[in-house]
């Protein structure tokens, strides 16, 4: 056959044929122009545009920052009992701070609103924690899915992302700001019974050294914006296993440390698969306690370090004097440099008469200063603390914490002038008796933004102030004689906090923080 012929068609199947191909041609067409407006209409939903803004800088160093933010307002619109998913929408940040762009979620502080316990009343204050830090999730005991069913039944409230009522334990999505809220009754609290944990140190076992009344232990801390899950102790020691979790700072950390052993504790079965490991029953002392738990091969620590930098001595003219270097960290990081989780805080010691006064006490280097501001003289020490981290934590291994300034009620006096907080019995109801943002606080948030590391801060200040009623004061121990009872009406003790009390709420967050943003088992 002579290849140059063209083989002939008919004309209705010619007619056919381009029918065909130009049906096919519409349709690849059409599907293409779809998926385009598909992918842009998805960018535009799922990335809402929030504006940043550096605190010491004009606003002319502010830039964008894409993230989704959810939340759950005072205003109810209806939903599906079987879950849906409302409309995210365009929430605008400001945050304080400089060196941002070196930073991750979970650095940095901003401003939002705080509400008052019962009045409903809102005051604009500087409270400082960003909604990246901050979670939301189901407040129903142990179940870490977050919801929609806040104060009413089948309603899911405008912002938050409702999840189906299965979802696993330990798990929620949805953010908030969780130190943002109210203190609300709780009959199902506490987390272990009042008497029931024998490691709690003496000074903090209030209902054992005679504290009368035990509404103080009803209170749950409830977010503005959200539900928070409650500690599933058996899901934070399952994802804890085979690592190691410590709190290192002062005495309000070792008020934590003993709260988080007595929760865990609560959950296993042979108690005596729980101890400290070198026999150790009482922990004021400074030094480093641990807590195993044997079943999970992991460890709950302690490190007393309530400066974190460094306490020391120089040799002066006159003769040798204690001085507080405000340039080394304390010797005790050898013992938890390599930890999975650590809380840190600092705080308390600074308000003593020899740091408050800071004459011939501040050292750098050889240089003891003749007198140094203690705001000034905690700025240095959080800045070699932070400097120190990002030197010497793995960053993809250890998730940092830093637990904010407790606020203390001592009226009428301090801890050592006759300051009393006897006979509170009910958290504070109005916003308006609170006090400002702690000065120190302040300082740390101008320290944390210029770190490498990522550091999760716990403000944890106001959600404190509010609770007058959760001190020891007078029952520090057990008075035998009326003489004694008297005695102790001179040395309360209104800055720690009884056991079961408020330091359950600060391990409550912090569970919550690390189901949002913890590392290894905590993301799945």
């Amino acid at each position: 056959m002579d290849s140059s012929k063209r083989l002939a068609f008919s004309e209705p199947f010619m007619s056919q044929r381009r029918k065909v191909i130009s049906g096919f041609s519409l349709g690849v067409g059409v599907s293409l122009l779809f998926l385009t407006l598909l992918l842009l209409n998805n960018t535009s939903l799922t990335v809402p545009k929030v504006q940043v803004f550096l605190q010491g800088s004009d606003s002319n160093s502010s830039f964008s920052w894409h993230f989704p933010f959810s939340t759950r307002s005072s205003s109810s619109s209806s939903a599906s009992s079987s879950g849906s998913v409302s409309s995210l929408h365009r929430v605008e940040v400001n945050v304080s701070g400089e060196g941002l762009g070196k930073t991750l979620l979970g650095n940095l502080n901003g401003t939002q609103k705080n509400a008052s316990l019962h009045s409903g009343q809102e005051e604009r204050k500087h409270c400082c924690s960003l909604k990246n830090v901050t979670l939301s999730g189901k407040e129903n005991a142990h179940v870490g899915n977050s919801s929609c069913s806040g104060d009413g039944v089948g309603k899911c409230e405008e912002g938050l992302v409702k999840e189906s009522d299965n979802a696993s334990v330990g798990s929620f999505r949805g953010e908030c700001d969780i130190f943002d809220g109210r203190w609300v009754r709780d009959e199902s609290k506490p987390y272990y019974p009042l008497g029931s944990c024998p490691h709690i140190d003496r000074d903090f076992d209030c209902h054992l050294n005679g504290r009368p009344d035990s509404e103080y232990v009803k209170w749950k801390w409830q977010p503005n914006g959200c539900d928070i899950p409650s500690l599933n102790a058996t899901d934070f020691l399952e994802k804890l296993r085979g690592q190691k979790l410590v709190f290192v700072g002062d005495s309000l950390n070792r008020n934590m440390w003993e709260s988080m052993v007595c929760i865990l504790r609560q959950s296993v079965k042979d108690k005596k698969r729980v101890f400290e490991i070198s026999g150790k029953t009482e922990f004021k002392k400074k030094g480093v306690y641990a807590f195993r738990f044997e079943d999970y091969n992991c460890s709950v620590d302690f490190v007393s370090s309530p400066f974190i930098v460094q306490e020391s001595t120089f040799k002066g003219i006159n003769g040798s004097f204690e001085t507080l270097r405000l340039d080394l960290m304390d010797q005790t990081t050898t013992t938890y440099h390599d930890a999975d989780i650590i809380v840190f805080n600092t705080g308390h010691w600074w308000t003593h008469e020899k740091t408050s006064r800071g004459e011939d006490y501040y050292q750098v280097g050889n240089h003891v200063y003749p007198r140094l501001k203690v705001l000034d003289a905690y700025t240095r020490a959080l800045t070699t603390w932070a400097k120190w981290i990002d030197n010497n934590i793995d960053a993809n291994r250890t998730q940092v914490f830093f637990r904010g300034y407790s606020v203390t009620h001592f009226r009428r006096g301090q801890w050592n002038s006759g300051g009393q907080c006897h006979k509170e019995t009910e958290p504070i109801s109005n916003a308006k008796h609170l006090r400002k943002y702690p000065s120190k606080m302040r300082a740390f948030e101008h320290v944390i933004p210029k770190m490498k590391t990522p550091v999760i801060y716990m403000n944890i200040s106001r959600l404190t102030d509010y609770r007058k009623d959760g001190h020891p004061s007078i029952h520090r121990m057990e008075y035998k004689t009326a003489e004694e009872r008297a005695s102790a009406e001179l040395h309360q003790d209104c800055s720690h906090w009884c056991l079961p009390g408020v330091p359950d709420t600060w391990n409550e967050l912090l569970y919550a923080s690390l189901l949002k943003y913890g590392k290894g088992h905590w993301k799945s």
